[in-house]
């Protein structure tokens, strides 16, 4: 390997806004994930602040095979950002909003962008960016590589479905642009949707163009009590039947919910059903009102239900509150591990089901909540009082059957959250290997050297 103290002095002479850090200079919280329970090791440590930057990173990258893990917020769950050993690039500080086109209703940004800050400017100028995952601290190149989803995916999808060109730099420093700025573009393979949602296994995103729509002028929501999961999660359809737009269907039980209430110290109304959806709607006011009601009437021709227009901005706040405090009491109670799964609509029950018999059979406390809408289900496993030399050893048998069912349901180990280092092993013992050949050959074609994130997903 070319002399790496040469090297870095070369480099900070070129770029001097350029921070680099090598061996035992590098901190751990930049070699870790959200979750920090795993701390990975790195001889060089980048952060940049412009593509030339990025470019000859990953030229002397490139030059002595070293593995390269890219980096920006650090709110991944799945390990992707745990690096093994080579660089970590953190490209956080390539955070600039570079233009806003309102006339084409689009927006050029930096991957370090948050989605917090960019949602706000937006609105800001009567535009919208609907995809709307959780983590509002997250990244726009974060949410890019793992295609994140979040809750309004019911009705306006993706981040994929947002996207309409990317600048990327590719392992072996060299630069490329993907896409257009036309909403159509049928010319040839569409290249850029190859590294949305590759988790950062195929080189680096430096431009970020997007779309935006106009901003809607309200929302509504309603809470709806059932008397059990399953009336509530067919009450999904009756609402598609009816044809109702919901933006979107989160669904959530009372014994998950108490778990909230309990660490919030707020009470959730309507406590006498055993299973909810909170359904949002948006568009005009004026048309809210009427929405809410069909929506009432819909559900309640076939289900004895509960229904709460969330207008007291009291009773709103404790059930966003207690709904968006379940992860952080999850996360206050000790260890635990996140899961992001998702199934087809019809098999959510039968997930929820079989999960609590898994939990009983286990011995191990399993929360169970997530987007109706599009069978995306969020579990929360919690180790309690599990000891911990063997909290290690359950989690696997655990994960493995409920992975192994949720493939029997027909669905994916990952929803929006991506593989990484953590689902890794349950997906390659379901995909098939004609697919997982597919995509290597893809990977080494781009990256020769399995260097992006070796170790994660499907890379080698």
């Amino acid at each position: 390997m070319e002399h790496l103290s040469d090297w870095v002095i070369e480099f900070k002479r070129a770029y001097p806004e350029a921070e680099v850090l090598v061996g035992a200079e590098i901190p751990a919280a930049v070699r870790t994930d959200f979750l920090g329970a795993e701390v990975g090791t790195a001889e060089l440590y980048i952060k940049v602040h412009s593509s030339a930057e990025v470019s000859a990173a990953l030229k002397f990258a490139h030059a002595n095979q070293l593995p390269v893990t890219v980096r920006g917020a650090g709110t991944n769950l799945v390990g992707s950002t745990i690096p093994h050993g080579g660089l970590v690039l953190d490209v956080s500080a390539l955070n600039r909003v570079l233009a806003l086109d309102e006339d084409n209703r689009t927006i050029l940004v930096e991957p370090g962008v948050k989605l917090c800050d960019l949602q706000a400017l937006v609105e800001s100028r009567g535009l919208f960016y609907p995809p709307d995952p959780a983590e509002k601290q997250a990244t726009i190149g974060g949410n890019i590589a793992t295609n994140a989803g979040g809750m309004r995916a019911v009705k306006y999808g993706v981040t994929r479905d947002f996207v309409l060109a990317l600048e990327v730099v590719l392992p072996d420093g060299s630069l490329v642009e993907l896409g257009s700025p036309c909403l159509k573009d049928a010319t040839g393979l569409n290249l850029k949707h190859l590294f949305i949602g590759s988790e950062g296994s195929l080189g680096v995103i430096t431009k970020c163009l997007l779309r935006l729509i106009a901003k809607p002028e309200a929302t509504a929501h309603a809470l709806i009590g059932f008397k059990s999961l399953a009336e509530g999660i067919s009450a999904v359809n009756t609402l598609y039947a009816a044809n109702l737009a919901p933006t979107a269907i989160e669904f959530v039980e009372k014994k998950v919910i108490a778990f909230g209430e309990q660490f919030v110290k707020a009470e959730f109304p309507l406590p006498e059903y055993q299973a909810y959806l909170v359904v949002t709607f948006d568009g005009k006011a004026e048309s809210l009102p009427s929405q809410l009601e069909a929506c009432r009437q819909a559900i309640s021709a076939q289900h004895e239900i509960g229904f709460l227009p969330l207008t007291d901005p009291v009773v709103a706040q404790n059930v966003w509150t207690i709904r968006a405090a379940l992860a952080k009491a999850v996360q206050a109670s000790g260890v635990w591990e996140p899961v992001d799964t998702v199934v087809p609509l019809k098999s959510i029950v039968t997930l929820i089901d079989d999960i609590a018999a898994l939990s009983a059979q286990e011995g191990v406390r399993i929360l169970a909540f997530g987007h109706a809408g599009d069978g995306n289900v969020h579990l929360c496993i919690l180790k309690d009082e599990i000891p911990l030399a063997q909290w290690p050893q359950r989690l696997e048998r655990v994960l493995t059957q409920l992975y192994a069912r949720v493939y029997e349901l027909q669905g994916k180990v990952a929803a929006e959250h991506g593989v990484g280092r953590h689902k890794r092993q349950y997906f390659l013992a379901q995909v098939d290997p004609t697919e997982l050949q597919l995509m290597r050959l893809i990977k080494h074609s781009i990256d020769p050297y399995n260097q992006f994130n070796r170790g994660c997903g499907y890379a080698e």
